[in-house]
């Protein structure tokens, strides 16, 4: 049978006492030994050497009531026990330089005497595994339970950190764990195995990490909505105090870009009126999320970068830095790698915020989840319009049919998804979704994603914007943007560069003995510096 050892300070207060009168008080030391359930073999009693006097006189009364318990003292020495760095460091050495015996003993950590600096200390070193042992804990006996003299034993309680022997304290672990992956995931149940192991991850990032986050994925993934969970996961766990700040980095472009993030001063340029913080100082203490990050100018992802590092920076027309300690959250269409190698985005930046990457699949690669995705779409619209709205039987059927079939190309994602319902449950007469209602919006989809809208069509296609860049896209020919959208439409639909090249090139492959179809689109995108794979990506 395993002998128990106990690991303890003296209680320059608590255990103190000369004199008969001290038999009339609890004692935490003394108390701990008179248990008739509990023998304490042996206990190990930290003292400092100017207390060795009422250690002694301790030492005695411990044996006077267990003569069976070995007392042995330590000198552990700090000036000033309120110190946490000292006391902390006295109490490690000590850790390390003692000899534990698990296979004979059993290790007791007894955390009710010393300040409550020193029990903080033996507790992370008890949870560290520094000390292998349980924590021990002693209290006095109510008022109702003393008895006469030397009978101030009072209670006792044993720790044991391992929380998998807590099964209340593990499963209360679990349920928060599962809230915050919900609350991530906006409360819906989704089903894609892909998605949900990577909100998993995101999960035990966001609530221990400060470190910028960048979220990737294609337009409508959700980048977005999920930026500002992850603000909301934080604020909830009381980590950041601060608001969360969302910006466009494509809308702050060209001269007003440095004074929309970074602020500036009355005067600094020309229609300068006033002092301006910018963005950056807003989020102090918060969460900035910059969506589209690789739009961003090389000046500004310079200035971005000290912040980040420094947290400081130089507002337009300043002297003096200004500072703001923000946790960053940055969101991107596009393949950032493929950036730095053309020279349009810093490798120190992308080095800075690529710690923790995550890749949001589209919708096309989560059909699975579509299903409970249109039910927390309905319930978010019916919310909005005051009224309940479902589909029929019947409705329901033909539009999750139409969702999941190759004609669903879902080219904006979850943008697309969402315009659908809405549009749907705004003319559902008496809140009922008709199979009529569905079969119009699914001609509307079709129509959508089979032709450019006139708009897209004038600059090239968003899709081409997306890709190249929208200075790239405005210095092609409307020709070439005509004909490089329907590729890259083509490319995004299709499973593999050899389907796109047979899609793209059906007619003229039926001429040839030998086709290439894949090579022979392969050249065609090297003609603008596009890969399949950064394609497929973006």
């Amino acid at each position: 049978m395993k002998r128990n050892v106990v690991l303890g300070l003296l209680g320059t207060t608590l255990d103190a006492g000369f004199g008969p009168n001290r038999w009339s008080r609890w004692r935490p030391s003394v108390a701990l030994c008179q248990h008739e359930d509990f023998l304490v073999h042996r206990f190990e009693l930290m003292i400092q050497k100017r207390h060795l006097k009422m250690a002694k006189a301790l030492v005695a009364d411990i044996h006077s009531v267990s003569p069976e318990t070995d007392v042995r003292l330590h000198e552990v020495e700090f000036s000033d026990p309120w110190d946490f760095q000292e006391v902390y460091a006295a109490l490690h050495d000590f850790a390390r330089g003692y000899t534990f015996n698990t296979d004979d003993h059993d290790y007791l950590v007894h955390i009710t005497t010393g300040t409550h600096v020193a029990q903080i200390c033996l507790f992370l070193l008890t949870e560290s595994r520094h000390l292998p042992a349980k924590l021990l804990q002693t209290s006095p006996p109510r008022r109702s339970q003393q008895g006469p003299l030397q009978d101030q034993s009072g209670h006792y309680s044993v720790i044991d950190l391992d929380l998998s022997k807590y099964d209340g304290i593990a499963s209360r672990f679990r349920k928060e764990h599962q809230e915050a992956v919900s609350m991530l995931k906006s409360g819906i149940e989704t089903r894609n195995a892909r998605f949900n192991q990577l909100i998993e991850r995101i999960e035990r990032v966001a609530i221990v990490s400060r470190a910028p986050v960048l979220l990737m994925g294609p337009t409508g993934a959700g980048k977005s909505q999920l930026a500002r969970r992850i603000f909301e996961l934080k604020k909830a766990r009381r980590q950041i105090d601060g608001p969360f700040v969302e910006v466009n980095c494509a809308t702050v472009r060209g001269d007003g870009a440095m004074s929309t993030l970074f602020g500036h001063k009355k005067g600094a340029f020309t229609g300068a009126t006033s002092d301006r913080p910018g963005l950056l100082k807003a989020a102090n203490k918060g969460i900035l999320f910059l969506d589209e990050i690789g739009e961003l100018g090389l000046d500004e992802q310079a200035m971005l970068l000290r912040a980040l590092e420094e947290k400081v920076f130089l507002p337009l027309g300043a002297d003096t830095e200004t500072g703001s300690d923000f946790m960053l959250i940055a969101g991107t269409n596009r393949d950032l790698s493929s950036a730095v190698q053309t020279g349009r985005f810093r490798d120190d930046l992308l080095a800075r915020i690529n710690l923790w990457t995550f890749h949001l699949p589209g919708l096309r690669d989560r059909l699975e989840d579509i299903e409970p995705n249109v039910h927390y779409e309905l319930e978010k619209i019916s919310a909005s319009l005051g009224a309940r709205v479902t589909f029929n039987k019947e409705a329901r059927e033909a539009f999750l049919s139409f969702t999941t079939s190759p004609d669903a190309t879902w080219a904006g994602n979850f943008r697309d998804l969402n315009s659908a319902i809405e549009r749907m449950a705004t003319l559902a007469s008496g809140g009922r979704i008709s199979v009529e209602i569905v079969d119009e919006e699914l001609q509307r989809l079709r129509r959508q994603w089979a032709l450019p809208t006139a708009a897209a069509a004038g600059t090239g296609g968003e899709l081409v914007a997306e890709i190249l860049g929208e200075d790239r896209a405005a210095e092609l020919d409307r020709f070439d943007r005509v004909q490089l959208a329907d590729v890259l439409q083509v490319c995004r639909s299709a499973r593999s560069l050899s389907e796109a090249g047979r899609i793209l090139f059906a007619e003229t492959r039926k001429k040839k003995l030998l086709a290439n179809d894949a090579d022979r689109l392969r050249k065609y995108l090297a003609r603008f510096g596009l890969e399949w794979n950064g394609v497929r990506s973006s």
